[in-house]
């Protein structure tokens, strides 16, 4: 719920990337100044950022690399990384650097007299300069423009004021000192996001059965080959359906150490005993992490009984 928050627009803490490729879906911190709210919004984030590293529990934030390299004060350096984060600023100036004079005309007016101002990640047109929508592009002052609109979308990327106060929040709950002299940005999205797919392996190395339940029981084998036929879609609603989290760890904690909680997932008996048990339906405990499975006599069974279970806990009418 608190991710899906942050990825709608009510809070208004994000903007979407709107490229195409790998990084389809993603977000950008907001960048701009801030008001009062939304500095104990951030502070907030923050807040929940350390409490998903503390506990172990993964969040699914569908941040760009950006976000987490200005949170670890290891800000975008490198332009040619435009190329993935923003390919319609990327192929803008690189056509107009490579450019020959005769034809910069012909540019002008394909791109509508461009001034001093242009596009921020949130939509809004800004100046690049003081003036600058009343300072029109022109040969002489070609490279001053592109570098002005390098230097404005880094900016933007780094959401300095913004990111300190999700330090702050951050630093509440974490040492930061240490966070931020150790770790590299992606290790601290690793460790706050986890690893987004489901590792079946994992997943059964992190089993126990109960109630004289054996792996080796027949509908215990046809569960499992349900879940190996699954799409990864389909295995991150069976994780929702199974303990009430978007994403948990598919990695062990400290060397030698199980997994962190919800693990290990528990296989037990349906509470009704007696009975057709084709005709039950699977019930799990969340906060336990406990599936509670009947005995259904075919796979095909068992694969109709898991996608009607995952299906209707994803329905918000299903109660």
């Amino acid at each position: 719920m608190i991710v899906e928050e942050l990825h709608g627009p009510t809070l208004n803490l994000l903007v979407p990337y709107r490229g195409t490729g790998s990084y389809t879906g993603r977000y950008f911190l907001k960048p701009g100044p801030t008001n009062y709210g939304e500095e104990k919004m951030l502070q907030f984030l923050g807040q929940i950022l350390g409490i998903s590293m503390r506990a172990g529990i993964p969040l699914p934030l569908d941040l760009m690399p950006t976000f987490w390299m200005s949170l670890v004060n290891q800000p975008f350096s490198s332009w040619d990384l435009a190329k993935d984060f923003d390919p319609v600023t990327w192929n803008y100036l690189e056509k107009l650097q490579a450019i020959k004079q005769d034809e910069f005309s012909d540019f002008l007016s394909d791109h509508n007299e461009p001034k001093f101002a242009y596009s921020s990640l949130g939509g809004d047109y800004v100046e690049l300069c003081p003036y600058g929508v009343s300072r029109s592009l022109n040969w002489e002052n070609k490279e001053e423009y592109i570098e002005m609109i390098k230097n404005s979308r880094i900016k933007e990327w780094d959401t300095r004021e913004r990111i300190n106060h999700i330090q702050a929040g951050l630093g509440s709950i974490v040492p930061l000192a240490y966070l931020l002299s150790t770790f590299s940005w992606s290790d601290v999205e690793l460790k706050v996001c986890g690893v987004p797919g489901v590792d079946i392996t994992f997943l059964k190395q992190h089993t126990t059965y109960q109630v004289g339940i054996s792996e080796g029981d027949q509908h215990v084998q046809f569960f499992w080959s349900v879940l190996e036929s699954f799409s990864q879609e389909e295995l991150g609603k069976f994780i929702k359906f199974a303990c009430n989290q978007d994403r948990i760890s598919m990695s062990g904690g400290e060397e030698g150490s199980p997994p962190p909680p919800p693990y290990p997932m528990k296989i037990a008996p349906p509470d009704k005993r007696d009975g057709d048990p084709d005709q039950q339906f699977i019930r799990v405990e969340t906060c336990m992490f406990m599936v509670k499975l009947p005995r259904y006599s075919t796979f095909e069974t068992m694969r109709e009984k898991i996608i009607y279970a995952i299906s209707c806990a994803a329905d918000p009418l299903s109660g």
